[in-house]
């Protein structure tokens, strides 16, 4: 996967730092809040997905050019793949977050609840302002 950087040679340094954030990873548990925004890096508009974890821990990120399915569905299937599969995902009323789960349940017969309340997902909200602020500094 390859990350997008707010710094020039961002594409050659991404993969190194994902893989330092994955070796001091906190391993995380089975109740996960997961949202996307829409952030400006390097003057281009991008979706980040994100996945925390209900203590705030960040399970994962994803940053991609579109809002769809599929985006939200190889989030959630690379979120998965680094960490256990979670008993839970807490959600806004975004339409892609729900089908993505919905998909991924019918293909590997996992029984991943979905719970749509949105003060539950203030932990995932408040630090979107810490991350938009960064990057407005950029």
């Amino acid at each position: 996967m390859l990350i997008m950087l707010p710094f020039s040679g961002g594409y050659k340094f991404a993969p190194l730092v994902e893989m330092q954030i994955n070796k001091r990873k906190v391993r995380v548990g089975g109740s996960w809040r997961m949202e996307e925004t829409y952030i400006k890096i390097k003057w281009q508009w991008c979706y980040l997905y994100r996945a925390v974890y209900r203590s705030g821990n960040t399970v994962d990120f994803l940053l991609t050019k579109r809002r769809q399915r599929m985006s939200a569905q190889s989030f959630l299937i690379k979120a998965i793949s680094n960490n256990c599969s979670p008993i839970l995902i807490n959600i806004d009323k975004s339409g892609s977050n729900s089908t993505a789960i919905k998909v991924y349940n019918k293909r590997s017969f996992s029984k991943i609840k979905i719970r749509q309340c949105k003060y539950l997902n203030n932990i995932v909200e408040q630090d979107h302002r810490f991350i938009k602020w960064r990057m407005l500094m950029v």
